[in-house]
């Protein structure tokens, strides 16, 4: 066990760092994993119970990340696109995909929709990966990218409302219809009135706490609670940590649950692929390898002209519709995640060996992906192709995204701060973990969200970035907090101005060292300014009283230093 546990993560080692290197997302390198260690390759593991159950769990975090991720306010800022471009994408790629499935397959009617519907979603992971690495997400063709794969991830509340229909031979289409209209509008009413009026005071509660832990276990009882309903209703457990998703994104809790929750959503992910990897019937698929190359082809070919298409018709250029449409041209771990969820729920309203094909198809084309986009950028460099169409970058201008300052901390430093940078129309975000600061604070009209600033992945889903952020203001009063948060902050912007806020000295000195550009200590400064009113009132002159305490602030306050002792 313990020499077939050592290869298995030397396997693993190795395939994440050469995909790493050849830009290809790290869920390929689980895949592979598992089907070298499985029963057709290396016989490491077989696929018991254990990897089937952790495979599940991953199946219910991924379903969590992606509720995670669909925001009505963000919905409704991006609505045109979202609903327009991206409803347009779908319709287009199944209207194409319908009648081809009809044609060379066995399937019922029910079961061709679905299959085209399927095809018809992108791997959300991979193509916000390659986004990201690109350094395209904030160009035109980015956003328009994002929209399309943000209402893809809305589809996912019929379509899985679907599959307990899927599992009858017939049924009546204008009834079934408005059952899932019915209960898609129900569960968006009640993530936004859940979300509001229970979630959101329960979270409170559990913030002010100021325990990780206590903040981690409650994400993970809402997930299995909603599971659990969905599964008691009849419904898929995957549509309750969907819901559970998007009840805590309608929270100001929604980057820390993010952030807290991404290291485990990612580790059961991985156990999801690894596990789907072992259960690929590799014997089958070699048998029908004629059958999947057809396949990733011809679902290749029809994605890439349908989006195309309609990205030309909505007047993208045609650069831009080139790489939306070959970005988005694979499947997704959406048509996975609904063919094991079949699968684990007994629906076989698809033949076994079909949804083994239709899974190696899916599987095939994301990894085909970034191949084709590095291929892509070689003819281009080259002039083969578009050679008469430059590409224009145009930047986000989402300011509540990316804000120009960003404040770690809220307290009476930090509100000042941001009362000043809002007098002056700065765009700024200030952050910070006491939940009734926070609640204050929007109360009060300031853009303050609730969130750890030690940690990487909520700086970054603020808007902390090299380019776009001019100063980041550090107003915590725990010197050892604001240690860990300058740290992170140089981690992802190196070059960016951190100015902080000290309660002495030794603090001041400290945050100096670690190259913050300015670091003042409040109760000597505030000395400044009752002295300055006394000498004043004394009759001292303002030109020598502002010469006394430049003199006193020269090199780090060193003329008082030997003076003052280093008290609050």
């Amino acid at each position: 066990m313990t020499v077939s546990l050592l290869i298995f993560f030397a396997i693993l080692f190795v395939l994440v760092c050469v995909l790493r290197v050849a830009r290809i997302g790290a869920l390929v390198a689980f895949l592979l994993v598992g089907v070298l260690s499985g029963p057709y390759v290396l016989d490491l593991f077989k696929l018991t119970d254990t990897w089937t159950f952790l495979g599940d769990l991953g199946i219910i975090f991924l379903w969590f990340t992606l509720g995670l991720e669909i925001n009505m306010r963000r919905l409704w800022d991006m609505r045109r696109t979202i609903f327009g471009f991206g409803a347009a994408q779908v319709l287009m790629v199944a209207f194409m995909m319908f009648p081809i499935l009809m044609g060379i397959t066995p399937w019922s009617v029910l079961g061709c929709i679905m299959v085209a519907l399927l095809l018809a979603m992108s791997s959300t992971s991979e193509d916000m990966q390659l986004l990201t690495d690109r350094n395209q997400l904030n160009t035109n063709m980015g956003r328009q990218t994002f929209s399309i794969l943000l209402f893809q991830d809305l589809l996912s509340i019929p379509l899985l409302a679907m599959l307990p229909v899927f599992a009858g031979k017939s049924f009546n289409l204008g009834a079934t219809a408005i059952d899932i209209l019915v209960l898609s509008v129900a569960l968006v009413v009640g993530v936004v009135v859940v979300g509001r009026f229970v979630l959101n005071p329960l979270m409170r509660l559990v913030a002010k706490l100021k325990s990780r832990e206590a903040f981690l276990l409650t994400i993970m009882l809402n997930i299995i609670v909603w599971a659990l309903v969905m599964n008691w209703m009849g419904l898929p457990p995957g549509l309750g940590a969907f819901l559970a998703g998007m009840l805590l994104s309608e929270t100001i809790y929604r980057h820390q649950v993010s952030a807290e929750i991404s290291p485990y959503s990612m580790l059961f992910l991985a156990f999801f692929f690894i596990a789907l990897g072992m259960g690929l019937n590799l014997p089958l698929l070699g048998e029908n390898w004629y059958v999947i190359l057809a396949g990733v082809i011809g679902l290749v070919v029809i994605k890439f002209a349908a989006i195309f298409i309609v990205a030309r018709v909505r007047h993208v250029s045609v650069p831009d519709a080139s790489m939306i449409a070959l970005i988005l041209a694979q499947g997704g771990e959406f048509g996975l995640l609904m063919l094991q969820t079949m699968k684990a729920s007994g629906i076989d309203a698809l033949p076994v060996a079909h949804q083994e094909i239709l899974t190696a198809i899916i599987i095939i084309s994301i990894m085909l992906t970034p191949i084709l986009m590095a291929v892509f950028d070689i003819m281009r460099r080259r002039g083969w192709i578009l050679s008469k169409y430059p590409m224009r970058t145009i930047e986000d201008i989402d300011k509540s995204i990316r804000p120009v300052v960003i404040i770690c901390g809220f307290g009476r430093v930090g509100q000042i701060v941001a009362q000043m940078l809002a007098a002056e129309n700065i765009p700024y975000i200030a952050i910070d973990l006491d939940a009734n600061a926070v609640m204050m604070g929007r109360e009060r009209g300031f853009n303050v969200m609730y969130g750890n600033t030690c940690s990487d992945a909520v700086l970054r889903d603020f808007g902390l970035s090299p380019r776009r952020t001019r100063a980041v203001v550090v107003a915590l009063d725990n010197i050892a907090t604001a240690r860990n948060t300058i740290s992170t902050v140089r981690n992802i912007a190196p070059r960016v101005k951190i100015f902080a806020r000290a309660r002495n000295l030794a603090d001041t000195h400290e945050l100096l060292k670690q190259g913050v550009t300015q670091a003042l200590p409040e109760t000597i400064e505030s000395s400044f300014f009752l002295g300055y009113g006394v000498l004043s009132h004394l009759g001292i002159s303002d030109a020598k009283i502002e010469h006394l305490l430049d003199n006193l602030r020269a090199d780090n306050y060193s003329g008082i230093e030997q003076t003052i002792a280093d008290r609050a």
